[in-house]
């Protein structure tokens, strides 16, 4: 029987199964609560719905989303649009220690910031179960009373016209904020993971799912920011 040649065998189509992901994935155990930061309790959490209902006025609820919010939002929404957030971008922003990054290899992760624009979706809650569904949303995205400043009130451009939507930024004030990486360190990060697809595609795996909610960046044991895809 003849022997297949390895250059014969990258061209070969690759299957990514959960075997494949038990060879390399690594169990991490979660740190638990970061010490000195103030944690929202379930009360909290239904005053603050409450509270965010009542500024409607009985208008629809709408949230601006962007990144897993909109194929993840943990929460039922009844109508989605298109549109743009003017005054506001997406930058790597927000350092992890616990969840996507731990105390020793922190991960920075992409979310909203000051400046620019950023194409998204804005996704209106249900009218009769406003309270249920803005509770679980809550949830998902604010754990901390510090990071309470992340919610804002801001005006998105759909085709419809503009829309009053709340959504999540990383600001100043927020646990997880770092502030905005320069131009020259983002492209020399980028280099890096085109060159990997560009690998990984050659080898017959197609990632189909690459954006930035994807992208993480690690920092090694000596110090260097290494960048990942999921």
């Amino acid at each position: 029987m003849r022997a297949t040649s390895p250059k014969a065998l990258q061209k070969l189509p690759l299957s990514l199964t959960a075997e494949l992901v038990a060879r390399v994935e690594r169990k991490e155990p979660d740190p638990g609560p970061l010490p000195g930061r103030v944690y929202l309790s379930e009360a909290d959490y239904d005053a603050l719905t409450a509270e965010l209902i009542a500024e409607r006025k009985g208008e629809p609820f709408w949230i601006f989303a962007y990144g897993s919010l909109i194929w993840r939002p943990e929460c039922d929404f009844v109508e989605q649009r298109r549109a743009t957030a003017h005054g506001w971008h997406r930058s790597f922003c927000l350092e992890l220690k616990r969840w996507r990054g731990t105390p020793d290899c922190p991960g920075l992760m992409m979310a909203l910031d000051h400046g620019g624009a950023c194409h998204g979706v804005i996704c209106r809650l249900p009218d009769e179960d406003q309270y249920a569904q803005l509770g679980k949303l809550l949830r998902r995205e604010v754990d901390q009373r510090e990071d309470l400043g992340e919610l804002r009130w801001i005006t998105a451009k759909a085709d419809s016209g503009r829309v009053r939507a709340l959504t999540f930024y990383a600001g100043p004030r927020a646990s997880y904020y770092t502030g905005k990486l320069p131009d020259a360190e983002v492209a020399a990060l980028a280099l890096p993971l085109i060159a990997g697809m560009m690998a990984v595609h050659e080898a017959g795996v197609v990632h189909r799912d690459i954006k930035p909610s994807n992208i993480f960046l690690c920092h090694a044991a000596d110090g260097e920011v290494v960048p990942k895809v999921l």
